[in-house]
């Protein structure tokens, strides 16, 4: 019985810690450097601070470095979001690589490292919070 509970148990706390919501979606789409959107697309440099509004979005210090994975495609009258993570001396501990969006005006592309050629389908998980 214990070496059943043992195989069981790895599953029962995953499943305990796992808590998120579903956020609307920001777009159908996106560009990507490869089919699975994991390759860095460029580096860039916030022009200014910005606040997430929600937990989809990240927040960003004016000179921060952003890197950046995926860019939304422009839909109706939506703004134009990129997917990227914050690095740089000045980034809050507890946001340190993680992935979110902020509004591509925000930025100046410092370095490009792949173009954003492949157009990927956006999927529920690309606008999942925790």
């Amino acid at each position: 019985m214990a070496r059943l509970l043992l195989l069981f148990l790895p599953g029962l706390v995953a499943a305990g810690t796992a808590h998120g919501i579903f956020m609307d979606r920001l777009a159908s789409k996106k560009l990507c450097a490869d089919d699975e959107c994991v390759y860095t697309i460029s580096l860039a440099r916030a022009q200014e601070d910005y606040n997430a509004p929600d937990c989809r979005f990240i927040n960003v210090k004016k000179g921060q470095q952003i890197y950046v994975y995926s860019k939304l495609v422009k839909e109706n009258e939506a703004g134009e979001f990129w997917a990227g993570s914050v690095y740089g001396s000045d980034r809050q501990e507890d946001e340190m690589g993680t992935v979110g969006y902020f509004p591509s005006n925000l930025v100046e592309e410092q370095h490009v490292y792949q173009e954003a050629t492949k157009e990927v389908p956006t999927t529920d998980i690309d606008f999942f919070c925790e």
